[in-house]
C-alpha cells in the first residue's frame, strides 16, 4: 500500500516540476504573527497557541494548537511567541541552508497583541506578577537578545 502511494507522489512530482511558487525576488522577508488564548476551552481550561507565517506576503506556516495549563493570559501568549520564536528561527536557517536566496532580512519580525508579554521578553528582569511563568519559557528572551526575532 505505501509503495503504490509513494509511486503517485512520484508521478506527481515528474508531471510538475515546472510549476512553482515565487515569493518575490531579492530579499525575502520573513514575519510571523502569534497569538495565545487563555483557557479557551471549557472542558479541560487549558489555553490555545497559533501562529502564522508570511513570507514576502505570502502564507508558507502555520499551527494552531492546545498548551499545557497556563496560569495567565501573558503566560498563554508568552507559551504561543515561544514556538513562534523556535518556528522563526528554524524557517529562517533552512532557507539559507537553501542557497536559493540572497539573503533574508533580520531579524524575523513576530507580531503579538499582549503588552505583557513583550515587555516580559524585552526585560531580562523578572517581573513580581510573572514568577510563575516557569524558566523553561525564558529562551524566547535569549532569542530576542540574539537578535534571532523581534518581538512586536
Amino acid at each position: 500500500m505505501h509503495r503504490s502511494v509513494v509511486k503517485i507522489i512520484l508521478k506527481y512530482l515528474r508531471r510538475t516540476e515546472d510549476i512553482f511558487l515565487i515569493y518575490g525576488v531579492g530579499e525575502l522577508i520573513l514575519e510571523g504573527y502569534s497569538n495565545g488564548s487563555f483557557q479557551s476551552n471549557d472542558d479541560d481550561a487549558k489555553s490555545q497557541s497559533g501562529f502564522v507565517f508570511k513570507m514576502n506576503g505570502g502564507v508558507v506556516a502555520w499551527k494552531s494548537s492546545k498548551q499545557t495549563t497556563a496560569d495567565s493570559t501573558t503566560e498563554a501568549e508568552y507559551i504561543a511567541a515561544l514556538e513562534a520564536a523556535k518556528e522563526a528561527v528554524w524557517m529562517k536557517n533552512y532557507i539559507q541552508e537553501l542557497g536559493m536566496v540572497l539573503s533574508i532580512a533580520e531579524p524575523v519580525v513576530v507580531f503579538c497583541d499582549n503588552n505583557g508579554e513583550i515587555a516580559q521578553v524585552k526585560e531580562s528582569r523578572s517581573h513580581h506578577h510573572s514568577k510563575h511563568i516557569l524558566r523553561r519559557y525564558h529562551l524566547l528572551r535569549e532569542m530576542v537578545s540574539r537578535g534571532d526575532v523581534r518581538m512586536d
